[in-house]
C-alpha cells in the first residue's frame, strides 16, 4: 500500500508536469492533457520500467537485504523525505530520494555496491549539464534565419502545436520508465511482487496519480511559472525525455526535475546570456542534488537501527547529520527566495 501510494504521488507531481507546456499554451485542455499524460506514463512504466526496477531492487544493494520490513522502511523513508521537503518548500528528486533510502539500508548491513552507486551519481551530475548544453545548442538552431522564418509562419503553428504535445507525451513516457522503479523496486527485491506485476501496478498507480491529482501541478507548470514559446517547449521536453529514456535503458534512476530545470536555464542562457545564471538557481540545483539522497538515507538508516537492529549509538551521529541537512534546506530556501528578483521570467524558473 505504501509503495503504490508513493507511486500515486510520483504521478501527481513529476509525471503531470510533463504536459504543463502543452496545457499552458492552450494546445490541449487540462483534463485531456492529464488523460494523455496518464496513458503515456503507464506505457512508459509497463514497457520500459523494468531495468530501473532491477537497479533499485538489486543493483545498489543485494536483493537479499530487502525483507518485508526493510522494504517498508525504505519506502516510508523516501515518502517522509518528500514530506519534509514539502514543508520547507524545496523540490526533491524522487529518484535521488529512493536511491538514498536504499543506500541507508545497505549501510546498516554493509552491503552497498559502491561501484554501481558511484556510476549512478556520475549520471546525476552529468545529465543536468548535458541538458543545459543540448538546450543551448537547440535554442541557437532556432535562431538560424531559415528555421526562424519557418517557425514564425502562421502555417507552422499547427505543426509546432502537435510537436509540443508529442514531446510532452514523450516526457511523460520517459518519466514512467524511470520513476515507477522508485516506488516498486523495493517490493520486487522483497519478493512481494514479480517485476512484471510491479511495473504493471506501479504504472497504473503513477498514471492514476497524474490523472486524478495532477491538476494543481499542471496548472502551476503551465501557467504560473513562466511563458515559453511552443518551439522552446519542444526543446525542453524533448531534451529531458531523450536523456531520461537513455538513462532508463541503462537502468539508471535520474532526476527528471533537475534535468528539465537545466534545460529551461539553457534556453534562458541562449536568449539572455549569463544573466540567467543567478547564484540562487545554481545553489538550489546543487543543494537538491546533495540533500535529496542524504535526507532519505539518514531516515532509512536511523529507522532500521531503531526498529530492527535496536542499536542506538549510531543514531546520535545520524541525528546530527539530519539536523545539518535540515539546516541546509532552510538556508537554501532563504537563498532561493532572495534571488526571486531576477530580471527575466526564465531566470526566475
Amino acid at each position: 500500500m505504501i509503495g503504490l501510494f508513493f507511486a500515486v504521488n510520483i504521478g501527481a507531481s513529476g509525471a503531470a508536469a510533463s504536459m504543463g507546456i502543452s496545457y499552458g499554451a492552450g494546445v490541449v485542455k487540462k483534463q485531456l492533457a492529464l488523460f494523455l499524460c496518464g496513458i503515456a506514463v503507464f506505457l512508459g512504466a509497463w514497457l520500459g520500467g523494468g531495468e530501473v526496477v532491477k537497479t533499485i531492487g538489486g543493483g545498489i544493494v543485494p536483493s537479499s537485504t530487502f525483507t518485508n520490513a526493510i522494504a517498508l522502511i525504505v519506502l516510508a523513508s523516501a515518502a517522509m523525505s518528500l514530506f519534509l521537503a514539502n514543508i520547507f518548500g524545496i523540490p526533491l528528486s524522487t529518484s535521488e530520494v529512493a536511491v538514498g533510502a536504499v543506500v541507508g539500508a545497505g549501510i546498516v548491513y554493509q552491503s552497498v555496491f559502491v561501484g554501481k552507486l558511484l556510476w549512478i551519481m556520475v549520471f546525476w551530475l552529468l545529465t543536468p549539464v548535458a541538458a543545459f548544453v543540448l538546450a543551448i545548442l537547440a535554442a541557437n538552431l532556432l535562431k538560424i534565419k531559415p528555421i526562424k522564418k519557418f517557425v514564425e509562419k502562421p502555417k507552422a503553428g499547427p505543426l509546432v502545436a502537435v510537436l509540443v504535445v508529442f514531446m510532452g507525451l514523450f516526457e511523460a513516457f520517459s518519466a514512467g520508465m524511470n520513476n515507477v522503479a522508485n516506488a516498486v523496486g523495493p517490493l520486487v527485491a522483497a519478493s512481494l511482487m514479480s517485476k512484471e506485476t510491479a511495473v504493471l501496478w506501479g504504472g497504473l498507480a503513477v498514471s492514476l496519480g497524474a490523472f486524478l491529482l495532477g491538476h494543481r501541478v499542471i496548472e502551476t507548470n503551465g501557467k504560473k511559472i513562466t511563458k515559453l514559446r511552443l518551439e522552446e517547449g519542444c526543446i525542453i521536453s524533448g531534451t529531458g525525455a531523450s536523456i531520461v529514456t537513455v538513462a532508463s535503458l541503462f537502468g539508471i534512476p535520474v532526476p527528471l526535475t533537475q534535468i528539465t530545470t537545466s534545460s529551461i536555464i539553457g534556453i534562458g542562457f541562449a536568449k539572455y546570456g549569463k544573466s540567467v545564471l543567478k547564484k540562487g538557481i545554481v545553489v538550489q540545483l546543487l543543494t537538491v542534488w546533495i540533500v535529496s539522497p542524504v535526507i532519505s538515507m539518514v531516515l532509512s538508516y536511523t529507522i532500521i537501527q531503531l526498529v530492527i537492529v535496536r542499536n542506538f549509538y549510531p543514531i546520535i551521529v545520524m541525528a546530527g547529520v539530519l539536523i545539518s541537512v535540515l539546516g541546509v534546506l532552510f538556508l537554501m530556501k532563504r537563498t532561493t527566495s532572495a534571488s526571486i528578483g531576477a530580471p527575466t521570467d526564465i531566470a526566475n524558473k
